[in-house]
């Protein structure tokens, strides 16, 4: 309940650098590797644990990191509201939850209607890394970003990446 009563602001955007955005960030690993490597782009890690969020900030401002910050978001409700359309060089997906049992397949983050958000938020030149070490759920993910409209697989159709691009 308490994500579909609070407000949603647009996440503020500098205007003069590329914005890549992960979508669950967790603890921002992956971020926190990329923003030093990355300084001219700005990196926002989506999370829906607070605690994580705080943590995040408080340590990408420890490490004099001004290029990254965590928002406290609910994805599959908050994604649209939060940037405009074609803002976002790059959107990363990095080991979501698999949701093994099929009664809870519709709790996966992959969805049509995920799809189609990213799309509209994504640059026309924008990129999308999808990684998982769970081959169903790659398959799965693969297989709703394939028969969507949007995506050209840089590997070919139906093509996996044989070696991840960031470090």
């Amino acid at each position: 309940r308490r994500y579909l009563t609070r407000e949603i602001d647009p996440v503020p955007l500098p205007r003069d650098m590329a914005v890549d955005v992960e979508l669950g960030c967790a603890d921002a690993r992956f971020l926190f590797d990329l923003a030093p490597q990355f300084p001219d782009r700005f990196h926002i890690g989506l999370e829906i644990r607070e605690p994580l969020v705080d943590f995040v900030n408080e340590q990408a401002i420890a490490l004099q990191l001004s290029n990254l910050v965590a928002v406290f978001a609910h994805i599959n409700l908050d994604l649209d509201e939060l940037f405009a359309d074609a803002t976002l060089s790059r959107v990363y997906i990095n080991f979501p939850d698999p949701w093994f049992k099929t009664r809870h397949h519709k709790r996966r983050l992959v969805t049509d209607e995920l799809v189609e958000i990213l799309h509209r938020k994504l640059r026309p030149d924008g990129e999308l890394l999808f990684q998982s070490d769970i081959f169903e759920l790659a398959l799965d993910a693969m297989t709703t970003f394939e028969i969507a409209p949007y995506f050209d697989n840089v590997d070919g159709p139906w093509s996996f990446r044989r070696a991840n691009p960031y470090p």
